[in-house]
């Protein structure tokens, strides 16, 4: 990401000096477009932008507009090789300490514009307040969704390529009208719009260009220009694609009904019933779960092409594939029904760390454990309750916990095996954890799935070639509750299972910069291992959604 500051300037020389102050701790390269301003207030633009190294004054022959400004940064932009420009007003109004926020925004999603939603004071005129939003309303029409909450703030990272494309090709007005038509333009060809919130104060000295009259009526002509483009699109934009379903959703669908026939079957058939009829179960699941079906194919596309980067062969990605890729999961679920149920045989399993796991038993100490939706580690969990009877508290961020327990129970009475439902990783976990763990009992959660409820409490770390949303909640529980933090994979064998366990970290506590950094690294060290291990085995890894697609509330539907 290669990006600069662009600030376009009308007659406001004096508040354009503590703004370029502000900036300067930025580093970064910074255009100012002056738009045909007065020879006085030119003269002290030339001045700063003297004083300063960084930034290069760009001068319009005559006042054009805000937009007209915009656009000759954005295509000024493009010629120096800048892939991004960083929209910032002249005149003091943007909260600059929200522009960190916003660039590393960009830097994961660089396709985006980044825009601020701006949180006002008591500051802002009531009369410009309310007429914002017949703007909002205009636009939820001409984009037939309700997803842009504000079009009219210009704090803005652009993707440089994509804006310059628009307004080269098509009309964009060149004045007031500028920032919410660019947004809807851009809407329309389905570039993703990340929105921010960010502080807006009109500063007491404060000077607008805003023409009441002559921008009312630019603003009014454009609204009517987007409604009769809105008609145009009208097929594409009532079948676009809307938020993808957060996999605390989409996994729900049948998902109780599946496990409690496969239970019903396991009680009056046994094994060998359950194998004979799971291939028609899955079947049915993976003929009518379209998305699910999808994510499945799209991630073999990805792991396939790991796995020729490492000069291993290609499994494929077509339907039989898939369906092999589900009949795993299916057989998984299997097997926790024999470990449920105590029948699960651990003699033949392989635990190349077996006495890092015998010694952290015979200590008593309690521990958090950070698993994956890989393989099955249900031998762990049969091996630790038949030889220690250790107790084992199961995080489970679904809203079936109460059942899986129930269906533990009704396996095996003297289950020492408990999920615990919790909606977010929270200060409440944590305390109903904090007396379990000093007890020596473990604390078990796939590190695989991000919040069920909020957004933005994860890492990106790179994971078969693109950066993808991890949880940091496992982490800063584990710093909260002052344990160590062990890795636990089940790896498919055939016929010898094998489990991965390696010690992760000791305890996380200590000062927040120093534990946000190895909470990081801890996650950056996860990924990798899984990654190892589901190149060579890539039909045992279950999440079948779109795994790499951001954990931003405007792309994902957690409600």
């Amino acid at each position: 990401m290669n990006a600069c500051l662009l600030i376009p300037h009308y007659n406001h020389g004096q508040q354009l000096a503590p703004v370029l102050e502000r900036l300067a701790a930025m580093a970064l390269p910074c255009v100012v477009v002056d738009d045909g301003s007065s020879a006085e207030e030119l003269a002290a633009v030339e001045t700063l932008a003297a004083h300063h190294a960084w930034v290069t004054l760009v001068r319009r022959p005559a006042n054009g507009g805000k937009g007209a400004a915009v656009k000759t940064g954005i295509l000024w932009a493009r010629r120096q090789g800048f892939s991004h420009a960083v929209q910032v007003d002249a005149d003091g109004q943007h909260d600059l300490d929200d522009l960190p926020q916003l660039l590393s925004l960009s830097k994961r999603q660089p396709d985006a514009v980044v825009t601020g939603i701006p949180r006002y004071d008591e500051s802002v005129p009531r009369h410009r307040y309310l007429a914002r939003y017949l703007t909002h309303v205009w636009v939820w029409v001409e984009t037939l969704s309700l997803e842009l909450k504000d079009t009219m703030c210009g704090f803005r990272v652009y993707p440089v390529a994509a804006v310059a494309n628009v307004i080269e090709q098509q009309r964009v007005g060149d004045r007031m009208d500028f920032d919410p038509e660019i947004l809807v333009r851009l809407f329309w060809q389905g570039t993703p719009i990340i929105q921010q919130p960010t502080s807006v104060i009109y500063p007491e000295q404060g000077r607008s260009h805003f023409r009441a009259l002559e921008d009312n009526w630019l603003i009014s002509c454009m609204h009517t220009r987007l409604v009769f483009g809105m008609l145009w699109r009208l097929p594409s934009l009532l079948f676009r694609k809307r938020r993808r379903k957060h996999w605390s959703k989409a996994s729900e669908r049948g998902a109780m009904w599946g496990l409690k026939t496969l239970l019903w079957l396991y009680r009056h058939g046994g094994r060998w019933l359950c194998r004979a009829v799971l291939p028609f179960i899955i079947g049915y699941f993976f003929l009518t779960g379209r998305e699910a079906r999808q994510a499945s194919q799209a991630y073999l596309t990805r792991v396939n092409a790991a796995r020729e980067s490492q000069g291993l062969p290609s499994i494929g990605n077509g339907g039989w594939t898939s369906y092999r890729h589900f009949l795993n999961f299916g057989q998984a679920a299997l097997t926790k029904l024999d470990a449920w149920s105590g029948k699960l045989n651990v003699g033949p399993a392989q635990f190349p760390n077996r006495q890092l796991m015998i010694d952290l038993f015979e200590r008593g100490q309690g521990a958090m454990i950070l698993t994956a939706h890989f393989g099955n580690i249900e031998i762990f969990r049969a091996a630790a309750e038949s030889e220690f009877r250790k107790r084992i508290n199961v995080l489970a961020l679904t809203r079936h916990a109460a059942k899986f327990n129930a269906i533990l129970a009704e396996l095996n009475p003297r289950s020492q095996v408990e999920l615990l439902q919790v909606d977010e990783l929270g200060p409440e976990t944590a305390i109903l954890l904090q007396e379990r763990v000093a007890a020596g009992e473990l604390v078990i959660i796939a590190g695989d799935r991000t919040s069920a409820t909020n957004f933005g409490r994860v890492h990106y770390a790179d994971f078969l070639g693109q950066p993808a949303a991890f949880s940091i909640g496992p982490y800063v529980l584990a710093s909260v509750l002052d344990c160590p933090l062990y890795l636990m994979l089940g790896l498919p064998g055939d016929p010898t299972p094998q489990l991965h366990f390696e010690k992760l970290a000791d305890p996380l506590c200590g000062p927040r910069k120093t534990r946000n950094q190895r909470i990081g690294e801890c996650v950056d060290h996860y990924a990798r291992k899984l990654e190892q291990q589901v190149i060579r085995n890539p039909l045992h890894w279950f999440n079948f959604y779109d795994f790499w697609l951001r954990d931003d509330g405007q792309l994902v539907d957690k409600e």
